[in-house]
């Protein structure tokens, strides 16, 4: 059981003992935390809330809808939706903020409060750490009987935000249209299940079957869409002869393919695929985390671009796509952020660009795949005990390595000639991330348990 707080927002697994997990009393404090700290910077007293498919999810929107009265704010509730969905509800609105119930890509036990400023961003860390601040000390203050606030469903939220994807200038439904495109989906038992099927309609594709097709929060697998968590996808594009396949997460953030022979296009590939197609119609700069491929950075110079990596993290993306003017940016999970539609990580965007893309190559997925240029990377995890000396461990990794280039600015990144290997702490889980990528798969992959070896020792 876990609670961890981090810019990614308050997440933790249901159940257990408050101050060690995300139980009622502390889904009560820091929703009225941030509630505080909203009323702190305006005056303005709406905020959206929405949730994915969890079990947890209803539960723990009574919570947040109840408090955020309390403190006299009046609630839009979105119910059932994405988080970018969220996202651009909070400025569709004029909200002050909002808050996103979804542990994104963690297993069922999970579920978090995503927290967003009256942009509909991500608070910053150093906001974030004011929230966190008020909360230790509970210095909330709710108002009287007269003042508390309103609640209100809007139903339309999810349909706003596709007519926004469709209209995006550089989204062609009339090439989408004439490919005649047949896609499986796997929804994962979320809100995908509803918000891709929507899209793709819109998109004009009339023929698409949507596995794991019911909002009941019951995973049928663990639902980070990482390659062995996809074999039921790949099988069915495959046996249904279908041209791809599209994998989302339960909040539909982050976004990953299958080619038309059941192979994998990629979750890394999603990015670089997209700023392509974006980079071919806009000149400009693009942005990723340093976990994510240099394959990016192959594909911006090709197109008379610079590229900038950044700490990993949503909110440190977006910031530094913000300072260099990036026109295309994201993470290498799958997550693919258009600025001028939203300054978010947006599954919905990323398939319609996706499949322009596509239709205007006239190539099959694994064409397509073919055209970007081939690096491995392998992603590994260790978990860590309670009271884990984190310095201690990047001590003895860099003390080790120093005579490799090393990058400090989020965790540890080990260059090695053409390869490198990068550790950090996740922000959603109590584990170190180990992520290497190399020109060779037997590379890549040799690389990460050596350094699970130094982690171990360091241990």
């Amino acid at each position: 059981m876990a609670l961890i707080k981090s810019i990614s927002g308050i997440r933790g697994t249901i159940g257990g003992k408050p101050g060690d997990t995300l139980s009622p009393l502390d889904v009560v404090r820091f929703t009225a935390a941030f509630g505080t700290w909203l009323s702190q910077h305006s005056s303005n007293k709406k905020v959206v809330i929405g949730r994915d498919g969890r079990i947890s999810g209803e539960m723990v929107q009574r919570l947040v809808v109840s408090t955020l009265n309390a403190l006299g704010f009046d609630v839009i509730d979105l119910g059932l939706s994405t988080t970018p969905t969220v996202e651009m509800a909070v400025s569709f609105e004029n909200a002050c903020g909002g808050i996103i119930l979804t542990a994104s890509h963690n297993p069922k036990e999970w579920n978090a409060l995503k927290l967003l400023n009256h942009n509909g961003e991500f608070i910053s860390g150093d906001d974030g750490a004011k929230v966190l601040e008020i909360a230790a000390k509970d210095d909330f203050d709710f108002v009287s009987v007269d003042k508390l606030g309103t609640y209100s469903i809007n139903n339309n939220s999810l349909q706003q935000h596709i007519d926004a994807v469709i209209n995006y200038p550089l989204v062609d439904i009339s090439s989408i249209k004439k490919r005649k495109f047949k896609i499986i989906i796997d929804a994962i038992n979320s809100t995908g299940a509803i918000a891709v099927p929507e899209l793709l309609k819109a998109l004009g594709v009339k023929d698409f079957t949507v596995l794991n097709a019911e909002v009941n929060g019951k995973f049928a697998h663990n639902p980070e869409p990482l390659p062995q968590h996809l074999t039921e996808l790949c099988n069915e594009v495959k046996k249904q002869h279908a041209d791809l396949g599209i994998a989302v997460d339960p909040d539909v953030d982050r976004l990953c393919f299958v080619c038309e022979d059941g192979t994998l296009f990629g979750e890394e590939y999603t990015l670089v695929t997209v700023a392509d197609y974006v980079l071919k119609n806009k000149k400009g700069n693009t942005v990723s985390n340093m976990s994510s491929t240099r394959a990016l950075k192959d594909v911006t110079v090709k197109n008379g671009g610079e590229y900038f990596p950044s700490a990993v993290g949503e909110v440190n993306v977006v910031n530094k796509m913000k300072a260099v003017h990036a026109v295309i940016g994201g993470e290498g999970n799958g997550g693919i952020i258009v600025p001028d539609l939203h300054y978010g990580r947006d599954a919905l965007i990323g398939i319609a660009l996706f499949l322009t893309h596509l239709s205007k190559e006239k190539k099959s997925v694994k064409q397509l795949r073919n055209t970007y240029p081939d690096y491995f990377m392998s992603k590994n995890k260790i978990e860590l005990e309670k009271g884990f000396d984190l310095k201690k461990i990047f001590s003895h990794i860099k003390s080790k390595y120093k005579k490799n280039p090393i990058n400090t600015e989020d965790g540890l990144k080990i260059e090695f000639d053409n390869d490198w290997v990068h550790l950090r702490t996740s922000n959603t889980e109590p584990i170190i991330r180990i992520y290497a990528e190399s020109n060779f798969e037997t590379t890549a992959a040799n690389i990460a348990p050596r350094i699970m070896k130094d982690i171990n020792e360091a241990m």
